[in-house]
């Protein structure tokens, strides 16, 4: 019996639910990167930074190559540059929908020296 397609989505959603793996994956959005590069970007120590490297490349969203003694990482599609792009715009708008809401709740008279 085969795994069924939410549960594949909900484990590839997790492999993502890590701020690091996120801004891993924002930088080798750009380009291919050394580890070396992403360390100062990335703000984690380099044995943690291995560790979410790692979880990336078991899930095959990124792919190694070496040159001489670097490792450089970049993504294995385009496909994930573009859900972080499409993650950005879903979570523009809901922040701007917020933000309205705030701006209503401030300004609405009525409301103005009650206890809430």
């Amino acid at each position: 019996m085969s795994t069924p397609l939410y549960q594949l989505k909900a484990e590839f959603f997790k492999t993502l639910g890590h701020p690091a793996r996120i801004r891993v994956l924002e930088l080798l959005s750009e380009r291919e990167h050394a580890v070396a590069e992403m360390l100062p970007e990335v703000g984690i120590e380099p044995a943690h930074l291995s560790q979410q490297l790692a979880v990336l490349r078991r899930a095959n969203l990124v792919v190694t190559r070496k040159e001489g003694s670097n490792v450089y990482y970049s993504l294995t599609s385009p496909h994930v540059a573009e859900l972080l792009r499409v993650a950005r715009t879903i979570l523009s708008g809901v922040l701007s929908n917020q933000a309205e809401l705030l701006a209503d709740l401030r300004s609405s008279p009525g409301e103005r020296g009650r206890s809430a």
